[in-house]
């Protein structure tokens, strides 16, 4: 019996609401909605509920149709019946209730016009800003119905009448949808100032949050606040927040601190400096060459090596082969990233970055010989499968033996099949189901008649 049956049952027995489901979950409600109508999955068209059979199920009726006292959980359970006609009547003794608004809310979405139009006059009569700031989790789950718009609307129009502080709990709220939906009316009512947009786009982990409370910021900001909102922009742990705020550099007549950034570790903050710099006048390429020029210096910032790949031209990669051998790993990965993004590889240099310590110059190192795979050889990989060896090593040596094709990657995948490694010994199973005999090889049918021992 699942949770909302159970709880329906227990209603009907006569327990409290507030002990029977956590009133402050908008699931608790929506499930105990769709579970009061029926038990299992499994229950059958047309059949009442077990819970309507009980002496309390059948108390509530009667006193229903004969307009008798009901309980706050009786009342509840009237309002999810399976009977239109009840749910109706239910919404007719609502009043004085204030617990039950939010299946009053759920009801404004019934597909029973009749209870529809009763539940959402009842919603707007009740509907105050403290409830509205409580039910907007609920309210803006149910806007994904079909005929949700209604309480949506409605949440909006009251919220936008209270006073400011009503909004403070949604915009720190973990659900992203009712952030999404606090911020957005914050903006067009213009509660919150360009400092506190920006702060909130520097601190939320949502992508829309970031990009309309930046958006807003920069769209508001003046010459007064500008350096605080640009601090908490160029700032932002978030490579959104931190673009925007590169960008309004240029608006900003503040281009500077835009080199900077040449060098940030996100793509597109890179890209905004570069525009911002080429803007004021300066070509960033120079800076990237100058910056990349000492392969031995501790300070360089990965995003240099990168960078440099992003606007230089073939030629640069003789800045960026020296550091492949750079202390810090990050810059060697950037660097062999540099190399595959201008399109340049050799082989045996490239080839030894496999036995790196770092997984991320292993991982970029593996990007880049994957179109060349079939050049390496086959044993010295096979080597790298071994047990003893690093995970992303044995990864890499994987996926550059599959690369190979034919004969070369059926050998690698029968050797994992009883490997330690849950996600490689997968990877070679699928491999070998996929496989199928070709030819006369007799190697290919002993592999694939071990493979069959182990399989079963």
């Amino acid at each position: 019996m699942r949770e909302g049956a159970r709880a329906a049952r227990r209603l009907a027995e006569g327990a409290v609401l507030r002990d029977v489901i956590d009133t402050s979950d908008p699931s608790a409600w929506l499930g105990l909605d769709e579970q009061v109508r029926a038990e299992e999955w499994y229950f059958p068209p047309y059949v009442a509920p077990a819970w309507e059979e009980t002496a309390g199920g059948r108390s509530l009726t009667a006193a229903l149709r004969a307009g008798g006292p009901l309980t706050e959980g009786q009342l509840a359970l009237a309002l999810c019946h399976r009977d239109g006609r009840i749910r109706h009547r239910a919404l007719g003794r609502v009043a004085g209730f204030p617990a039950l608004l939010p299946l009053v809310a759920v009801r404004c979405t019934d597909w029973a016009q009749p209870v529809r139009d009763r539940a959402r006059e009842r919603f707007a009569e009740a509907l105050d800003a403290e409830a509205a700031a409580r039910l907007a989790p609920l309210v803006r789950r149910l806007a994904d119905r079909h005929r949700g718009d209604f309480a949506l609307g409605l949440l909006g129009e009251v919220l936008r009448q209270a006073p400011g502080e009503r909004l403070a709990p949604l915009l720190a709220s973990p659900d992203r949808p009712v952030r999404r939906f606090a911020y957005r009316l914050s903006v067009e009512e213009g509660l919150l100032s360009p400092a506190e947009l920006a702060r909130a786009a520097a601190r939320d982990d949502d992508a829309v949050v970031q990009n309309l409370c930046a958006d807003a910021a920069l769209a508001a900001v003046g010459e007064a606040d500008a350096e605080e909102v640009l601090g908490a922009l160029l700032g932002a742990r978030s490579p959104r927040a931190r673009s925007a705020g590169v960008t309004a550099l240029r608006r900003l007549e503040r281009p500077g601190p835009a080199v900077g950034f040449l060098a940030d570790r996100s793509a597109l903050v890179r890209a905004c400096a570069r525009y911002v710099v080429r803007q004021n006048g300066t070509d960033p390429l120079p800076w990237y060459r100058d910056r990349c020029a000492d392969p031995g210096d501790p300070a360089l910032p990965p995003g240099a090596a990168i960078g440099l790949a992003e606007c230089g031209t073939h030629a640069d990669a003789a800045l960026l082969w020296p550091l492949l051998d750079h202390p810090v790993p990050g810059v060697r990965a950037r660097a062999v990233a540099g190399l595959r993004a201008l399109d340049v590889t050799d082989l045996p240099r490239m080839r030894r970055l496999l036995d790196d310590p770092a997984p991320g110059v292993v991982g970029e190192a593996t990007l880049a010989l994957l179109p060349s795979a079939g050049l390496l050889p086959e044993p010295w990989l096979a080597e790298r499968l071994a047990a003893g060896r690093p995970r992303w090593v044995r990864v890499s040596a994987y996926r550059l033996l599959d690369a190979h094709g034919g004969v070369a990657r059926l050998r690698a995948a029968v050797a994992l099949l009883g490997d330690t490694d849950e996600r490689l010994r997968t990877r070679a199973e699928l491999a070998v189901r996929r496989t199928r005999p070709w030819g006369a090889d007799a190697e290919v049918a002993e592999l694939l008649g071990r493979a069959r021992a182990h399989l079963g």
